[in-house]
């Protein structure tokens, strides 16, 4: 079996916006916006839509807001 190359078509991509603030909220909470990129309100990310960022984006979704780019 031959591996098959990813082309840019092939690759999801999500916009994710932040639109709320993580005060009062666990540390690992805002260390997650931190590795999405995000740090403050109105901010915004395009990521490529895999396994660990959805993982990181369910973890913090009551402060996101996502988009299908």
């Amino acid at each position: 079996m031959t591996k098959q190359k990813q082309t840019n078509k092939d690759i999801s991509v999500i916009t994710i916006k932040q639109i709320a603030s993580p005060i009062g909220r666990d540390a690992s909470q805002r260390q997650t916006l931190i590795g999405l990129g995000l740090n403050k309100i109105g901010k915004t990310a395009r990521l490529e839509a895999n396994l660990s960022t959805m993982g990181m984006i369910k973890k913090v979704a009551h402060l996101l807001m996502v988009e299908k780019a």
